[in-house]
């Protein structure tokens, strides 16, 4: 890959118009930071924060354009967190982004079309095409020189940001949270409370169990209190959610492999697409013969998604394979009516003993998607120390609690809290976050994980061990007093039971175009032959997963994963 660092000279004019303009100067990076138990970072409580890196605000205000490409809520920039930090900064954001919703791509193809770019661009999956185009500076030096809280924040994972070992440049940061726990997590697979209550809590540790689960409740129960008859399991198809519902958990359940997308990558770290592997083929037979029996929802394939959050929010559907973010529009229905029993129990479900869930894996860094500064930013120096400024601890605390003694207190300890009330309002209001500006400011910036500590012993978040236990409903009591466990993730397989694999998840890092578009096309095949697969008859099952076989074939599967495996290579030997 062709290398575009930015020229020497053009950083050095930079830098000595930022401290002309009266910019903060230079400080020595102080990287400090352990493994958490997931594999992640954490600060070192005995390093002070840093944020004198940031420019003092005297009262001159730059504004700084940003396109945010997975965004769509209108973004003023007069909340209070965002005043608050142009207070410390002098930088305030004008944010734009996809026109009408759509793909990233579009917008990102006309910047490069028109090589008009704004100041910060977090460009998503189309950063590729920018870094190609030489329309994103190489970070390094200006964090070498700046960035002290930004090496703080990555610790030992900060080279993973690198393009790859022939390009070590800084192109981007990342979207997604940088070490921490999982204190809450839906499971590979979701059962009705109810059904764990009249099986005593027991945790099916087999696809048959959780087959017999769900017909010996069907069995007792065919009709709901309301008189509508049980859907076993129900799937979302018909568009985009057939990956979360039909794709992701043959991967986890199957072969217990992390989120790589559609890809499963070995110990040797080749790839294969994940539908070859011969695991998925019978988790996919067992699909089959329950929509056969009746227990999948033969409306699975053709019913809209709001029909599907319809019959969950009905309370009929006893199982699902989804994640909570997908299906809470639904469950938020069943709790207002306080039917607690028919909402879901998180379930660290495959098909068989010896294999072992994965969805508390942590794989380590996430990158190929986060911030960037475009090679026309207007002052890439107040840019990197506005990003540098998000990074401290002050940044941190501001962004994801908000106003001290307005959305949070310190208790006599000097650890944080917040009310009751406020509690609520971030749980229940759905504009709180955009009339607080608390977490309104995060995403796509870099944060840290939850659970990750500060010099005060207080989380960065507000999502911690403690606050989860305290927002459990009396259905996750009862199961977790049963269990005898504190956390309802602590029946999972836990983050130290994995390695941390050598590369990060390939759903996210930047991919050759070729690749793209051969994968697109895979995607698009077996979407529909897969629900050939598994709505056609038992006979025919072999016959049709060969036939899907034989056509991502000719589709250029082996080519695909080829490229992949050289993609793979290349940010292995970044750790190397």
């Amino acid at each position: 890959m062709r290398k575009r660092k930015i020229s020497s000279l053009l950083l050095a004019v930079m830098i000595t118009a930022g401290i002309l303009g009266g910019c903060g100067g230079k400080s020595d990076s102080s990287v400090s930071s352990s493994n958490s138990s997931t594999g992640g970072v954490s600060p070192s409580t005995d390093a002070a924060d840093v944020s004198e890196n940031a420019p003092v605000y005297n009262g001159e205000v730059v504004e700084l354009t940003f396109f945010h490409a997975d965004g769509n809520q209108d973004d003023p920039w007069t909340d209070p967190v965002a005043q608050a930090i142009t207070e410390k900064t002098g930088v305030k954001l004008k944010t734009t982004y996809p026109i009408g919703g759509n793909d990233q791509s579009e917008a990102v193809a006309l910047m490069i079309a028109e090589q008009k770019y704004p100041d910060i661009i977090f460009a998503k999956g189309s950063a590729n095409s920018l870094i190609e185009a030489g329309a994103l500076i190489d970070m390094s030096d200006l964090i070498d020189q700046y960035g002290t809280n930004i090496k703080k924040l990555y610790g030992d994972e900060f080279d993973k940001l690198r393009q790859s070992a022939d390009d070590p440049s800084i192109y981007q940061l990342s979207a997604y949270a940088v070490g921490g726990e999982i204190f809450k997590d839906s499971g590979s697979a979701q059962i009705q409370w109810d059904v764990m209550k009249a099986n005593d809590y027991k945790v099916p540790e087999t696809l048959a169990e959780f087959e017999s689960m769900i017909k010996d409740y069907i069995a007792a129960n065919p009709k709901t209190d309301d008189g509508l008859d049980r859907i076993g399991i129900t799937l979302s198809t018909a568009d985009w959610h057939w990956m979360i519902t039909l794709g992701n958990p043959a991967g986890a359940i199957a072969d217990g492999a992390p989120d790589n997308g559609q890809w499963i990558v070995d110990e040797n770290n080749q790839s294969m697409y994940k539908f070859r592997s011969e695991k998925q083929r019978e988790y996919f037979r067992w699909l089959c013969r329950m929509y056969n029996e009746g227990i999948l929802d033969p409306e699975f394939a053709t019913q809209t998604h709001e029909d599907y959050i319809a019959k969950i929010a009905s309370g009929r559907v006893i199982a699902l394979f989804d994640k909570d973010w997908d299906y809470q529009d639904g469950e938020k229905v069943l709790k207002a009516d306080g039917k607690l029993g028919a909402t879901y129990c998180g379930l660290p479900l495959t098909m068989d003993k010896d294999t072992k869930c994965p969805v508390l894996m942590y794989q380590g860094l996430t990158t190929g998607m986060g911030v960037a500064i475009s090679s026309t930013c207007s002052d890439p120096v107040k840019a990197i120390q506005f990003i540098d400024f998000l990074c401290s601890d002050e940044g941190q605390v501001l962004n994801k609690w908000g106003i001290e003694d307005v959305n949070y207190f310190l208790d006599e300890s000097g650890n944080r809290y917040r009310t009751d009330e406020e509690i609520d309002a971030s749980n229940n209001d759905k504009d709180y976050s955009k009339n607080t500006g608390v977490g309104f400011h995060n995403y796509p910036f870099p944060t840290y994980g939850d659970g990750v500590v500060d010099s005060t012993g207080s989380t960065y978040t507000t999502k911690s061990k403690t606050s989860v236990i305290a927002e459990y409903n009396e259905e996750e009591k009862a199961a977790v007093e049963k269990w005898g466990v504190d956390l309802l993730v602590d029946i999972f397989p836990q983050a130290d039971e994995f390695e941390i694999p050598p590369y990060p998840p390939l759903w996210a890092i930047a991919k050759p175009a070729e690749f793209d578009e051969i994968s697109n096309q895979l995607d698009e095949v077996a979407w529909s032959k897969l629900i050939e697969c598994v709505r056609g008859s038992e006979a025919d099952f072999d016959d049709n997963y060969d036939a899907m076989l034989t056509e991502l074939e000719k589709t250029g599967m082996s080519d695909a994963e080829a490229m992949l495996n050289e993609v793979i290579a290349e940010k292995v030997a970044l750790v190397q």
